[in-house]
């Protein structure tokens, strides 16, 4: 059939996706290729691999499976080098962002740890599969599912896992199906903690908010955004990443080299297939609070947890206070001065030191001894 294609239908084979290529300049090259520059501020040696976590036909079981082809998956994956007795840091990223946004972390990390750190099934440089989940419950296991399976390829048993924001969010729902690789949990800004307040439900009742929720409904996302406006969406995004991570910084400003990377690295992420993005309708209500709140399972909670917060986050660190109340583990919450939402780009430093003292007891011979370090906040 497709070759009789002749006329008009061959004239837009060739010329309508080629369009539309030069349209949203992007491809998993682009991808990688951003990374390793950006990487390229890094000064510890790393790997950078794509890891197989499987493959299926299209009706699969396995909702990663769900696309038009049988595919195997991957998650891109870097290894930092460390010494070999050093404990295993895993690193996952929140929404709308990918691994490459801890730049600024991994040589301060990779000191003390074993840093690996991923873009999630359907984001940054992974595999896009079609995402065909149609619940909360199916969603969630999409994420933890694939993070399993990438865990299993690369045979590491137990692990600290710091996870940010939406990030967070999957970090402790993975803690919960399996707290027996989990050895601390540590999370940045988390999401999910709390729970959709009056003042959010009697504005979903206004004419504004329900044309709000039903965009949110639509599965309307800011990557949607991105891809729209083409050749001008790298225009957009350097905006938002110059003005982005200085509203509360130290001081430790983006210079205009690393602006230049971070924003080339940003726009590929976001103007790729659309696919991990796409979950947010169904983890989340409108204004970000999650369907499945984890302060209701606070007292099932089996692994030890630090809770670290920008003192601007916008992320309400109280849910966290709550949810401590029902933890039968240890748990600790950390505020790190003069930054927000992404304290890890905006006070490195201070957000290094809440690393270090929240997993004192894999890196201090006398964790007991060790105090908060000074400029840092217990809540």
């Amino acid at each position: 059939m497709a070759a009789e294609n002749t006329g008009k239908n061959s004239l837009e084979s060739r010329g309508f996706w080629p369009f539309l290529r030069r349209w949203i300049p992007t491809s998993t090259d682009h991808i990688i290729n951003a990374e390793k520059r950006l990487l390229s501020l890094v000064k510890t040696p790393y790997v950078q691999e794509q890891v197989n976590i499987g493959s299926g036909p299209p009706d699969s079981r396995v909702r990663w499976f769900r696309s038009s082809s049988n595919e195997p998956r991957f998650i891109n994956t870097v290894t930092f080098d460390s010494k070999d007795d050093s404990p295993t840091l895993v690193m996952v990223h929140g929404y709308a962002a990918s691994q490459g946004f801890f730049y600024r972390n991994f040589d301060a990390l990779a000191s003390r740890f074993r840093v690996v750190a991923i873009d999630q099934l359907g984001w940054g440089g992974s595999s896009r599969p079609d995402f065909t989940c149609k619940s909360t419950e199916e969603t969630e296991d999409w994420f933890i599912d694939s993070f399993e399976e990438w865990r299993k390829a690369k045979n590491i048993s137990k692990f600290i896992l710091l996870g940010h924001s939406f990030g967070g969010y999957i970090a402790s729902k993975y803690a919960l199906k399996h707290p027996e690789r989990v050895q601390h949990l540590v999370l940045v800004g988390s999401a999910g903690f709390s729970s959709e307040t009056e003042r959010i439900t009697k504005f979903l009742s206004t004419w504004k908010g329900s044309i709000l929720n039903q965009i949110w409904e639509s599965n309307f996302t800011p990557q949607t955004i991105i891809r729209g406006l083409g050749p001008w969406g790298p225009d957009l995004v350097a905006r938002y990443t110059s003005a982005r991570f200085i509203q509360y910084s130290t001081g430790e400003l983006l210079t205009e080299s690393e602006s230049k990377l971070l924003t080339d690295y940003v726009y590929h992420t976001l103007a790729a297939k659309a696919s991990g993005e796409l979950c947010l309708k169904y983890i989340f209500s409108f204004g970000a609070f999650a369907k499945s709140p984890l302060l209701h399972s606070a007292s099932e909670w089996k692994v030890p947890t630090t809770f670290i917060y920008g003192f601007n986050d916008w992320m309400n660190y109280e849910g966290a206070q709550e949810a401590r109340k029902h933890m039968k583990v240890p748990c600790e919450i950390i505020r790190v001065p003069q930054s927000g939402h992404f304290v890890f780009i905006e006070n490195p430093s201070g957000f290094h030191s809440a690393v270090f003292y929240a997993c004192r007891r894999f890196l201090s011979p006398d964790p007991d001894s060790e105090s908060l370090p000074e400029g840092l906040t217990s809540a």
